[in-house]
């Protein structure tokens, strides 16, 4: 794209806090927009949620996927509400249907301690916590979402990956790897798995070590997950870049939002080959919704790493110091003592999205 054009985002503000903390972040696009030259966005709002779903027995009309289609990204808010179910009691999950609609293979989950943030991690080396973990998103024991046997006796769930998704996948990592590399991270690549017991993670071992040739500058090397979770409590600030299949990436991510304050600071992204959503970790907090309590920094980092990703895409200069400013404009409010309530402190919604864009200025 030229650089005059304008970036179409889809909007899903979703449900309960989604749409709280959605509206802030909105505001600091369009702030960044006016003050960073040869950037422009087009933002047009689709429906998506329990509450769609409750009004019309649907989770996204045809019109959202058709705008998600068309769109250079999507910006989603938290989505679904427990007390709203499919009629086999399952969660309204607009996130995971995005997924399988678009193709969506590495979930791309960040983990950098923000100064000003409580870590359980005592020690100035928590300070060094700075991360990405990588799920595959499609596949692993996921793939059998829905599709399990269950008898009297036992119950069966299969886990599933492809060569075709297994070597996307590796190259997103080490791409990733290759860019965090030059701008001054290891730029190294671990690849976490559990090939000691199961010939899956084997076969997929010697597809990462396939890929991982046409990356001479990217250090790679192999974890299992166990040890993984056990070094990712001892010693967090040792990774630079981790991927793993679909079930340990679950379980491992929330692992590492707890490292760095939980999941209310904790961005996210879905992306594919020609598609990306961007989304905070945490969910729709319906105990806290409408109370301005909603912490918007996952919200706000998540839509950096959109612009971080327009700007890697489309080769957009002006998208990558979007991005950049934002990241450090959320260091500096955090810096400077706003303090969230869910860490003890009495900033609500308002007054960290007011601090984040006091300090773009």
């Amino acid at each position: 794209m030229s650089a005059n054009s304008a970036f179409h985002i889809a909007v899903l503000p979703g449900d309960g806090i989604g749409i709280e903390v959605m509206t802030p972040t909105l505001e600091i696009l369009a702030h960044v927009q006016k003050t960073t030259s040869g950037l422009a966005f087009r933002f047009v709002e689709g429906a998506a949620g329990a509450e769609h779903y409750k009004a019309t027995g649907k989770s996204m009309p045809e019109s959202t996927i058709k705008l998600c289609e068309q769109a250079d990204a999507i910006l989603l808010g938290a989505c679904g509400l427990p007390s709203v179910r499919y009629p086999d009691n399952t969660e309204i999950m607009p996130q995971v249907e995005l997924r399988f609609v678009f193709d969506l293979y590495a979930g791309v989950r960040p983990a950098r301690l923000i100064p000003g943030v409580p870590s359980p991690i005592v020690g100035a080396e928590a300070h060094g916590i700075d991360f990405v973990l990588i799920r595959e998103s499609t596949e692993g024991l996921f793939a059998s979402m829905g599709k399990g046997v269950t008898t009297h006796e036992e119950a069966r769930e299969t886990l599933v990956v492809t060569r075709k998704t297994t070597e996307r996948l590796f190259d997103f990592s080490l791409h990733l790897a290759e860019r965090r590399k030059v701008r001054g991270r290891p730029g190294r690549l671990t690849l976490v798995d559990k090939a000691n017991v199961f010939k899956a993670f084997n076969w997929q071992r010697d597809i990462f070590a396939e890929r991982q040739a046409k990356y001479p500058e990217v250090k790679t090397d192999l974890l299992y997950v166990d040890a993984c979770a056990a070094m990712m409590v001892k010693k967090p600030w040792d990774f630079d870049v981790m991927v793993m299949e679909n079930m340990f990436g679950d379980i491992l991510s929330d692992l590492a939002a707890g490292l760095i304050g939980g999941l209310g600071i904790a961005p996210s992204a879905d992306v594919g080959d020609k598609h990306a959503v961007f989304q905070p970790c945490h969910g729709t907090a319906p105990d806290i919704m409408g109370q301005g309590k909603a912490n918007p920094t996952a919200m706000i980092l998540s839509a950096a790493m959109m612009l971080d990703w327009l700007a890697d895409r489309h080769e957009h200069p002006p998208a990558a110091e979007a991005a950049l400013r934002i990241e450090r404009a959320v260091d500096k409010a955090y810096a400077s003592g706003i303090k969230p309530m869910e860490y003890g402190g009495k900033d609500g919604t308002a007054a960290i999205a007011s601090a984040v864009m006091r300090a773009l200025d």
